[in-house]
């Protein structure tokens, strides 16, 4: 790929967010009118810029595809006339030098406008609907989605960069030229940051490491992925960029003789194994050294505290600073050419990946070894065919930059479509910008670990990925009705970390059933993503019912039910409320955003005028008892502070956004919410015996031996399940037990509770009650 340095006239270590009109000089005041007219040429300083970039067009764009490209380019430099960057160069270099590196790519011309005009709606008099009507609708909707949302007004920077970065995903998902033409806008914003003060390049070189070149390696883009986090390097930490460019300097004086021996050696054997091959020397990247040794220094951490002098030895702990790439005819030739280094050279242990047999995400496809050479020295090779090597440095962008029908570049493609339907899962269950871009986040900071299905299929899931990330891999219903899993044929708990290597069986249910407490420890997008739109229409489902029921309650001691109340009289209920159907009045109520008893009173009296009864609402009488037993647990579920069970007297509260909680009659937690009469639901147990209950109990004991067995043997003997044990040795000289039990009913406990008073060491036993401070009182 040609530099596109060459583009600009002012170099530098690194580029900057290009400066807002009002930043810069200001605009001319001139407008434009919707009909064609004659617009004056550029200035002379940039004609050279756009010849070089028409030199790379004429190598695979028609003639009339470059007169398109050259009339948005002289539209582009009209639009900025008077415009300048902070470093004082005409502002249409900087859409030049983004076009240049679209080209470098062989983008479409639709493209090559849009590079160009990038900035003009954001920061010039000129309208997206004048861009459609002069370059088509497809270049201006790719401008639109480069925009930024600067008509809304944000509370911080982090809200503006979370929403527009929300709305070019949305734009990418439909078409990927919007992604490839954001990250040449900020490579060459990054190329010339150097301009900025330190505190804003700090922060968009931060931006870039969070968010721009992660996605740049997620679609395979190597070399502008590496460029980007070597500029935002130097720009985020100068200081430590100096110190380990000289670090790197003097160890590559140190290893040049030791390196030159191993590759005279690499050279001399692939020919005798009979590989023909180009051997290119490379050297690991500053900051990919970095972050080498802050995994390291994180790693000691855990096993020993790390002084300063341990500090300025982390250099050491990076030992394959230089590296070689063998190029290779076809893919039996990389293996010979594997087994050829090998015989020579023995190999680092462990360090040996085969990504062409289990190709990265992004389509990364190589043989990875460390060799041990001459004097100790550790060398990385990566060896790779030429397709291999142009997707690797071109990713999905070899769309358009290689026309035949590569199967590898159809299979990248279709990675990264399904990709881009996990950023669509996500942005479509989060609850807002923020939270979907701190998703995306985690979502591109992956890693990776290969995983075994029963059937020999290999998964690729981001490092940290548990047996539910797997199940929903699988498929969403796998996901969904997931109970349990064997990892290398053994059961092993739902929230263990995979490795790579593991083969996992996971075990369903008949019944989908997720867990709201996996999206603590699930890894993936997809699986997030599934799990809470699962709940959230889990959730909408319950509210309707219980919103239904309420409503019934509330309206039958006076005759009615929401069947008996007329359309005429429910659709002049809801007219006059804006709402647009009787399940958005069943969901506020079951959600408690409305009561039941308001609601009841209001149909009553849309139901009277319908009638042709007139008069006030009349006062809805108190609702009979609600049933309940006990198996909810979305709209309407038992409160965890009173943990009541079947036999305890028992009432419901309407929480705003929660809906029905159901408490003890003592309940305190509630007592202070006496007050609000129409919040309040009496509610009832209906037998089901096949149900179970959390409750807690605390007994107190004289220490013995095998105390501990006995009373778990009483509690046992009645079919009661212990879900927890907690002992307290603190109230000497006795023994204190905390035990959470699973019971049917109230009459269960009580039986449980006369056995474990039959153990000789129980002093006491009582259930907890929120209600009191020691249960024993």
């Amino acid at each position: 790929m040609e530099p596109v340095h060459a583009l600009t006239p002012q170099t530098g270590p690194a580029g900057a967010e290009p400066p807002r009109a009002e930043e810069s000089a200001p605009a001319p005041a001139h407008a434009t009118d919707a009909g064609p007219h004659t617009i004056e040429p550029p200035p002379h300083a940039t004609e050279p810029l756009f010849a070089l970039l028409k030199e790379k067009l004429a190598a695979y764009l028609k003639g009339e595809d470059i007169a398109r490209v050259e009339a948005s380019y002289r539209f582009a430099a009209e639009a900025h006339s008077g415009q300048t960057r902070k470093s004082g160069e005409l502002y249409i270099v900087h859409p030049l030098a983004v076009a240049s590196i679209v080209a470098d790519w062989h983008l479409d011309a639709q493209a090559l406008c849009a590079a160009l005009l990038h900035d003009v709606v954001e920061d010039t008099y000129i309208s997206k609907a004048e861009i459609a009507e002069r370059f088509g609708q497809t270049a201006a909707d790719l401008v639109d989605a480069l925009s930024k949302l600067d008509k809304l007004q944000f509370r911080s920077h982090e809200e503006e960069q979370a929403a527009n970065f929300y709305k070019m995903l949305l734009a990418m998902s439909n078409d990927l030229r919007v992604i490839l033409i954001k990250l040449a806008d900020r490579l060459h914003n990054m190329r010339t940051l150097f301009v900025m003060r330190p505190d804003k390049r700090r922060r968009i070189a931060g931006e870039t490491l969070e968010i721009y070149a992660p996605i740049a390696r997620r679609l395979g883009l190597d070399g502008i992925f590496q460029e980007l986090e070597d500029l935002s390097f130097v720009n985020k930490y100068p200081w430590r960029h100096r110190v380990l460019a000289r670090a790197v300097a003097a160890e590559r004086g140190n290893r040049r003789k030791l390196l030159a021996q191993l590759q005279t050696g690499i050279e001399e054997r692939l020919p005798q194994w009979g590989v023909e091959a180009e051997v290119q020397g490379r050297e690991k990247r500053l900051y990919s050294i970095y972050r080498k040794i802050q995994q390291r220094i994180a790693e000691s951490r855990h096993s020993l505290p790390i002084g300063m002098g341990e500090k300025r030895r982390a250099f050491s702990y990076v030992y394959d600073i230089h590296g070689f790439r063998l190029i290779v005819p076809g893919v039996p030739a990389c293996y010979l050419a594997l087994g050829a280094l090998h015989s020579i050279y023995q190999p680092y242990p462990g360090r040996m990946k085969d990504y062409i047999a289990i190709p990265r995400e992004n389509g990364y496809r190589s043989l990875h070894t460390t060799l041990i050479g001459p004097g100790g020295v550790l060398a990385e090779v990566q060896i790779r065919t030429s397709e291999m090597h142009r997707i690797a440095e071109s990713g999905v962008a070899a769309h358009w930059l290689y026309k035949d029908n590569d199967k590898n570049i159809g299979e990248l493609q279709q990675q990264t479509h399904a990709w881009m339907q996990t950023l669509l899962d996500l942005q479509m269950n989060s609850g807002g910008a923020s939270e979907f871009l701190e998703q995306v986040k985690v979502n591109l900071f992956p890693g990776e670990v290969f995983v075994i299905s029963p059937k020999g299929r290999i998964f690729t899931l981001p490092r940290g990925s548990t047996p539910v990330d797997f199940a929903y891999a699988v498929h969403t219903d796998v996901g969904h009705r997931c109970v349990g899993c064997r990892i290398n044929s053994d059961h092993r708990p739902l929230h263990t970390e995979l490795r790579s290597g593991d083969q996992v069986e996971i075990i369903t249910s008949a019944y989908p059933s997720p867990n709201p407490a996996w999206l603590s420890h699930v890894r993936t997008g997809r699986a997030r993503a599934r799990i809470r739109h699962f709940l959230k229409n889990k959730q909408q489902d319950e509210a309707i019912s219980l919103g239904e029921r309420l409503l019934n309650l509330a309206l039958r001691p006076h005759g009615f039910t929401v069947d008996k109340i007329s359309s005429h009289a429910w659709e002049r209920f809801l007219r006059d409320r804006g709402i647009d159907s009787a399940r958005d009045i069943y969901t506020d109520i079951g959600l408690g955003n409305r009561m039941p008893v308001a609601v009841a009173r209001r149909l009553l009296l849309a139901q009277k005028r319908e009638d042709g009864l007139a008069g006030k609402a009349e006062s809805v009488a108190a609702m009979p008892r609600l049933k309940i037993h006990g198996g909810e647990n979305g709209a309407m579920h038992l409160a965890h502070c009173c943990q009541p069970i079947p036999g305890d007297p028992v009432i419901g509260v309407i929480r705003r956004g929660h809906g029905l909680e159901i408490h003890l009659q003592d309940c305190p937690v509630i007592a202070r919410m006496r007050g609000n009469l129409g919040r309040w639901v009496d509610a009832d147990w209906e037998a089901d015996e096949a149900r179970l209950f959390e409750v807690t109990i605390r007994i107190l004991s004289r220490p013995a031996r095998d105390m501990l067995v006995r009373v778990a043997n009483a509690i046992a003997s009645d079919g009661c399940n212990i879900q927890s044990a907690v002992m307290d040795q603190s109230e000497t000289p006795y023994i204190a037990l905390r035990m959470t039990l699973q019971v049917h009913d109230r009459q269960h406990l009580a039986r449980i509770m006369r056995r474990v008073r039959q153990v000789p060491e129980v002093v006491r036993i009582a259930r907890v009650r929120p209600a009191a401070k020691n249960p024993f009182q």
